[in-house]
Parts: C-alpha cells; structure tokens; sequence
C-alpha cells in the first residue's frame, strides 16, 4: 500500500501518538463523547449494510472509536451495552500489556527462564531442555513444545514435551500461553484480576475476570472495555496522561514482528501488512498480509468466534467486534476481512458535479506524475483523493501540509478532499505519465 510522510508538525510527532488528541471517557460510568458519523462523511446507507453484514455473522456487539470518541456503537439483540462475553484468544494481547507492565515493576523479566516463576518440571522436558525455555518464547509462542499432543490446552507437565530448540519454531499452542497467568502470579505475589484491579482498572475502567475454563483462563467483560483497552493501546500505553506502560521498548516489540517465523505476529499480538502470515495449526507460511482489506498499520488482539480489538494508528482508529462466527478457528481472519471490506465503503460517494469542479483547495503541482502536496492551514485534517468513478484511492489523517506520493495511481482525474472537521475544500487533481 501506498506510503505517506508527515511534514511540519508531524515532524516532531512521536510514533506512538496522533496529530489529533485523543478524547478518553471517565474511568467510571456510562459517558462516552460521540462524533456523528455525517463529519466523517460515512453514508447511512452504507454503514446499514456493515450492520447487515455483522448481523448476518452473528455478531453480538460492535464499537468504532475515532479519536477516542464513539462513531459507531451497535448492540444484537438480546446483547445490549452492559451484557458480558469472553474475549478468547483476544485476551492473550490484554496478558502481554499485563507482563509488559510487570516487567517494568521489575517483578520479572522476559529474558529469565520460566522456570524461575513457575518452578522446575513445569514440563516433561530434560533439565536443560525445559531450562532454555523463556518467558518471551510463551510471548512469542515460540517455546519448542509440542502442539501435537491430544489436548493443546493441556498445561500438566505431562502434556508439555519438547520437540525442538526454543525459537526455532512458531507454533499457536495455548497451553504455554496459559501459563503467563501463573507466571505473572508468582513475579507480582498477586492473581492476575488482582493485578488487573490494582494497575488498571482504577486508572482506565478496564475491568474484567480471567475465569478457568477447563484448561484455558478466559478474560469476560462488557464491550467497552474492549474499546478502553484499544484506546491505550492506541495511545501508546498511556491512559490520558497516565503512563500505564511507559516501556516504549517493550511496546514497540509487542506491536512488531517478534521473530522471523511468523512475520505477523508480535508478543501475543497480530500485525497486518506483514509480508507473509502463519496460522493456528499450520506450519506452512502464507504470503500477504493477514487482513488484505485492513489498513497495513493495523495490530489486532483476535480471538475464537471473532473476539476483534483492532488499533489503526494511521487513522486514530479503533474497532471492536464481540460475538459469534460461521466456523470455529481461533484466528478468523477471513470474517475479519469482510468487516474491513464493508468499513472501506463507509464513507460517501462524491457526486460527479463535485468532481467535476475546481474549488479552493490548493494542490501543487498539478498537473503532477507523482506527488503532490496538500496546503492546509488547520492543525488536523483528513486528507482523501476520489477517482473519477467517486471511489477513495487515499484517506488519511494529516497535520497542516500533507505530501502524498502517488507514483502509483493510474493517470487521469481526480479529485482532492480535505476536511477539518468544520470546514471541508476541493481541488481538481490531473495526475499524468
């Protein structure tokens, strides 16, 4: 996908924060600011046929934020706003902040053994061979035990053997995982909901309970949490002004590819636009991106039954999805392509008459072959270009001036878009061999 650079402004902007601030809801009660979706140019029309879409793949309830704030909030009946359901494997991402932050207690560090928080013969494995296993291959899931056996849930010693060298091979095996929750209990001397009490839910209102399930620990909670959680992850790990996570390190390798098995997959998070994925149960490497239709910049927490916390920094962007799928894999990423298909429809059509006009947004050069500037005096805006069909070709948030490269765009018409929010310009844009 295309490529943009800030200039001005942005400049100094770090990586981890937006243009635009972010809006946070109180740590309690139901408040929550909104944006109509008429500012963000999404027709309802539009947004009626992602509800169609969603209904259809038995969803249960969904939430866009953009820049904090709600634009989209649907509810599946019997669910409503304060009905409770599990995260599933989205909960991984959730316990991978969690031993973020206890490494930044100094309580442990993903370096050490994890042996040194759970005790020797936690596995089958010889001495040695269980020795070499760390915490960062349980968050990477690349710990070299086998995920052949009867049950991958299984975490007994007797179900967790060694088949080959700590991180030499990536296999989505949910067992050793489970075992970050004990691991987390024996650094922090507390449970894993006591440390969620104590370091998040008084400072975010993200509240919620691991609950055993057989072998697996399931994290239960209402919707909106998960929307709190994707706004600090989208914030960096800072809830307002907040640190909750102030490790950028650590943060910057959760959200990025771990290891070079498995392009797509950071600690405990999946990362879209990678050059090439793998997925439960498989040990073969998928070229593409997880979720083509999904902005490359995207990581998402992804669970069983389409448990989605999506983050999408280069839109100030969050999205949730709690319910039920069509089939039963732990990462439905085929369900979560069709919601991204319908969420890139959401914003209107131009009408041919506005295309056809030269108005008074400024672009140079125009005519141009391959870049173009957009001269903006407001601090924020959204930047899009239409083809002469009225399809967005680009989108995206901006601050003041915006350089756009667009060497790859077919020659023809086009037509430029920015939008402040209260203030909306055009500009005819002839793009040439």
């Amino acid at each position: 996908m295309y490529k943009m650079i800030f200039i001005l402004a942005c400049l100094t902007i770090p990586l981890q924060t937006r243009c635009q601030d972010l809006y946070f809801p109180p740590n309690s009660g139901n408040e929550w600011e909104t944006i109509s979706p008429d500012e963000l140019n999404w027709c309802p029309d539009r947004i009626d046929a992602l509800y169609d879409v969603l209904e259809e793949n038995n969803t249960k309830a969904f939430i866009i934020l953009k820049d904090g704030k709600i634009v989209l909030e649907k509810y599946f009946a019997p669910f409503v706003q304060d009905s409770i359901w599990y995260w599933a494997s989205a909960g991984k991402s959730l316990t991978s902040l969690l031993v973020g932050m206890a490494q930044e207690d100094g309580f442990l560090d993903n370096n050490d053994p994890s042996g040194d928080y759970l005790g020797s013969g936690w596995t089958s494995c010889a001495e040695l061979e269980e020795s070499a296993i760390t915490v960062w291959n349980q968050l990477t899931m690349t710990t070299g035990l086998d995920d052949g056996v009867p049950d991958v849930d299984c975490y007994l010693d007797t179900c967790l053997m060694c088949l080959t060298t700590p991180g030499t091979r990536w296999a989505y095996h949910n067992a050793p995982y489970t075992l970050l929750s004990d691991v987390l209990a024996s650094a922090t001397g507390m449970t894993v909901n006591a440390y969620i009490q104590n370091k998040l839910t008084d400072l975010t209102g993200i509240n919620g309970l691991f609950v055993p399930l057989g072998y697996n620990t399931v994290f239960f909670s209402r919707p909106r949490v998960m929307a709190r959680f994707g706004l600090l992850m989208l914030n960096g790990g800072k809830w307002n002004n907040v640190d909750i996570l102030s490790d950028t390190a650590y943060f910057n390798q959760m959200i990025n590819t771990s290891q070079d098995l498995n392009k797509s997959y950071g600690y405990l998070w999946w990362l879209n636009g990678k050059e090439s994925y793998m997925l439960p149960g498989i040990q073969f490497v998928i070229p593409g991106s997880i979720v083509p239709a999904a902005p490359d910049d995207m990581y998402a927490a992804i669970g069983r039954n389409g448990q989605f916390v999506n983050i999408i920094p280069s839109q100030n962007m969050v999205v949730v999805r709690m319910g039920n799928a069509p089939d039963d894999s732990q990462v439905p990423n085929v369900l979560l392509q069709d919601i991204w298909e319908q969420i890139n429809q959401l914003e209107c059509v131009v009408a041919n008459e506005e295309l056809s006009a030269n108005t008074s947004l400024t672009v140079y050069p125009n005519p141009t072959s391959g870049y173009f500037t957009v001269e903006w005096p407001k601090h924020a805006f959204r930047y899009s270009l239409y083809n002469a069909q009225g399809h967005i070709v680009r989108s995206e948030e901006s601050c003041f001036d915006r350089y756009a490269d667009i060497s790859d765009i077919p020659p023809g018409i086009y037509l430029a878009k920015a939008d402040s929010g209260d203030e909306t310009r055009f500009s005819k844009l002839v793009v040439t061999d």
